[in-house]
This record gives structure tokens, C-alpha cells and sequence, in this order.
């Protein structure tokens, strides 16, 4: 009693036909949840940030501390 030879020709086509659409279906579920649990929270958070930032007032409050070399305080 032997065992039966596998058969070899057209294996990779089978396989294929099979794990292509599974594995294209994995990368579009993973990249569609990668943009709705990172990247579009990121871009609410900035745009949130955004709303209140006055570039002018960080730039004075950094000035008055010492941070720039070239820009003096406008006390002296």
C-alpha cells in the first residue's frame, strides 16, 4: 500500500487563485483601519491645535524668555 504522488503541475495557480484575493482583502481592511484609527484622529488633532494658536504671541512669549539670539526682549 503506497500513497498516491501529490500533484505538483498547476499548484502555484491554484494556491494563487485562492490566496491572492484573501491576501488583497487583508491589506485594503488593514490600510482602511490604519486611516480611520490614526491618521484622520492626527488630522483632527492638528486642525484642533491650529484653531487656538497665535503664532505671533509664541513667538513673543520665546523672545521674552531668551530663546532667539537675534530678536532682544523689547524691554532693553
Amino acid at each position: 500500500m503506497s500513497l498516491p504522488k501529490p500533484v505538483m503541475r498547476g499548484l502555484l495557480g491554484r494556491r494563487l487563485r485562492f490566496h491572492l484575493p484573501v491576501a488583497f482583502t487583508l491589506a485594503l481592511t488593514a490600510a482602511i483601519a490604519f486611516k480611520y484609527t490614526v491618521t484622520e484622529p492626527r488630522k483632527q488633532a492638528y486642525a484642533d491645535f491650529y484653531k487656538q494658536y497665535d503664532a505671533v504671541k509664541e513667538f513673543n512669549a520665546m523672545r521674552e524668555a531668551g530663546v532667539f539670539q537675534s530678536a532682544r526682549p523689547t524691554g532693553e
